[in-house]
């Protein structure tokens, strides 16, 4: 057995020792998340494994192809991102099949990537419900993580969210709005520009687009963000308090 193998068994065995059935049952009932193969071990005690553990590319790819949700997400956690290739992004997005495991590659691992940008856009157009997903949790990822990230890249995601917002599926519509309120908390002119996509999709005829503008409006135009964004921006111009 190599060194690769015995840390994956290794791993297995700990999550499996920390599993309860009441655990796999919240993550149906309460969360919505579908994983045929999981011990049932909440996401704090898998990311404690994690830090013990280290950054691990050879052991990222094994535990992944284990197919259990605890070692998925533990995948998420323990990779490299800098080794991370297209080839290895996409086929992760392909085994999607639950919103936990989409969102924590793309949130934990997949927006700190090189090539995070290139895969929103095809991403974005995909038939999978969660590699579709994948697209906007991305966004979201990138608008919080990403700190060289420009403007102009942001405003080149607008149209992707307003030609996305009408899928009826539950979890895509979700993904495009989490994508768009980020996107439109990040600063003062982002926020203009994401509250104009919200306005236009409130105002739309299919129900999923509308829902994604009203929640997105509601939240970008509250009190709270406004005055984060105000906060923020006179930080920017050497304001201070």
């Amino acid at each position: 057995m190599t060194a690769t193998a015995e840390r994956v068994a290794g791993a297995l065995r700990w999550l499996e020792r920390r599993g309860t059935r009441r655990t796999r049952d919240q993550m149906l009932k309460q969360f919505g998340i579908v994983a045929p193969k999981s011990y049932g071990v909440p996401v704090g005690t898998i990311q404690q494994l994690a830090k013990e553990l280290g950054r691990d590319h050879a052991l990222a790819l094994a535990l992944w192809d284990t197919g259990w949700y605890e070692a998925r997400m533990l995948a998420a956690f323990v990779d490299e991102p800098a080794r991370v290739s297209a080839t290895q992004m996409d086929r992760w997005a392909r085994d999607f099949d639950n919103w936990g495991i989409c969102d924590t590659a793309c949130f934990h691992l997949f927006d700190r990537t090189p090539l995070a940008w290139r895969k929103v856009a095809p991403w974005s157009r995909h038939r999978e419900e969660f590699v579709k997903r994948a697209a906007f949790a991305l966004v979201a990822g990138l608008a919080l993580h990403d700190k060289a990230a420009t403007d102009t890249q942001f405003l080149r995601v607008l149209p992707l969210i307003e030609e996305a917002a009408a899928d009826e599926r539950n979890f895509v519509r979700k993904g495009v709005s989490w994508g768009l309120r980020v996107l439109g908390r990040r600063n003062p002119a982002l926020n203009a520009a994401a509250v104009d996509v919200a306005r236009r999709l409130a105002g739309r005829t299919e129900p999923a687009a509308r829902a994604v503008g009203k929640e997105a409006l509601r939240e970008l135009t509250s009190p709270k963000v406004r005055a984060a964004l105000a906060k923020r921006a006179r930080t920017l111009r050497g304001g201070g308090q």
